[in-house]
């Protein structure tokens, strides 16, 4: 499985498709995040919009190899194992940008309340952001997965599925996105840094599901 992470990690890197994701997600950034704004609602921003970005990440790994050489890499590694490696790969890159994100975002936004009244601490507040990346992290790769080869070959029905799968997620009551984006928010009204463990887990749970219904298939269909 290492030698298949890398092999999928420098498909991703050599292709540039990912630059058109990673753009993306740094211009929204630039736009919704500024100097001084309260450091929860900047980083449960930075989050939500991590979400559709991963997925976006999991259509390319999914579809990096050209058919023959997914066909040598099934035949030596099996299909689902070489599919799984392409999911972990675009979760592990969307979580090394969630990371970075944090990272920025806490150190430029202000440590303080919705109304600047409380202080929040930065550190606890950058660890519930880092829980909150996760939890995107999980969700999006967990709607790529179901919305990319092979359970949808085409773009036409595959593009407008991962954004509406990843809208639902960030607004329907009861998602894991939605409940931690909430936290943080809440949080931030209220001066308090939340500790989201039941959203990692309930993510963690949706994507370990999609990842397998993906792997599964992939055996069938290739």
């Amino acid at each position: 499985m290492t030698a298949l992470l890398r092999y999928q990690a420098a498909l991703l890197a050599r292709s540039q498709r990912w630059l058109a994701p990673v753009i993306l997600y740094a211009v929204f950034l630039g736009v919704g995040v500024q100097s001084g704004q309260p450091v929860l609602d900047s980083l449960a921003y930075a989050a939500a919009v991590l979400l559709p970005v991963a997925a976006w990440l999991v259509r390319i790994c999914a579809g990096s190899e050209p058919p023959a050489a997914r066909a040598c890499t099934a035949a030596a590694a099996g299909p689902a194992r070489a599919h799984l490696a392409a999911l972990l790969t675009a979760f592990l890159a969307a979580v090394a940008l969630g990371v970075t994100a944090v990272l920025v975002v806490t150190a430029v936004s202000d440590a303080a309340s919705t109304n600047a009244r409380l202080s929040v601490p930065r550190l606890p507040a950058g660890a519930a952001g880092l829980l909150a990346m996760l939890v995107s992290a999980l969700l999006g790769t967990a709607v790529g997965a179901l919305t990319s080869r092979p359970l949808l070959r085409s773009a036409g029905k595959a593009v407008p599925a991962m954004l509406l799968g990843a809208l639902l997620l960030l607004v329907t009551t009861g998602s894991p996105a939605k409940s931690v984006l909430t936290d943080l928010t809440t949080g931030s009204r209220d001066g308090t840094v939340p500790v989201p463990w039941g959203a990692v887990l309930a993510a963690l749970a949706v994507a370990v599901a999609a990842f397998w219904s993906a792997c599964a298939l992939s055996s069938r269909r290739g």
